[in-house]
């Protein structure tokens, strides 16, 4: 199974002639690969899987995503089996 997780965008340079960018992760941050998303900006939540931006979500939906990974984070540390 492949799962692309929103982060938000805090930071956008170029490396190597790629569009770059740190992303938080809710307080992991990363470097990922921005050029599918030229139009993307500092603030913005993104989809981001294996390293590379794929998509734009509104705030709303990337926080609503982010806590139900949280929920489903809690349920595995409380040992509860799916």
């Amino acid at each position: 199974m492949c799962l692309g997780i929103p982060a938000k965008v805090i930071e956008l340079y170029e490396a190597n002639g790629m569009k770059m960018a740190k992303v938080d992760f809710g307080g992991a941050l990363k470097e990922a690969c921005m050029e599918y998303l030229p139009e993307v900006k500092v603030g913005d939540y993104t989809i981001v899987h294996v390293g590379f931006g794929l998509s734009i979500l509104d705030e709303q939906e990337a926080l609503e995503t982010m806590e139900l990974l949280r929920q489903i984070d809690a349920l595995g540390e409380e040992g509860i089996a799916a």
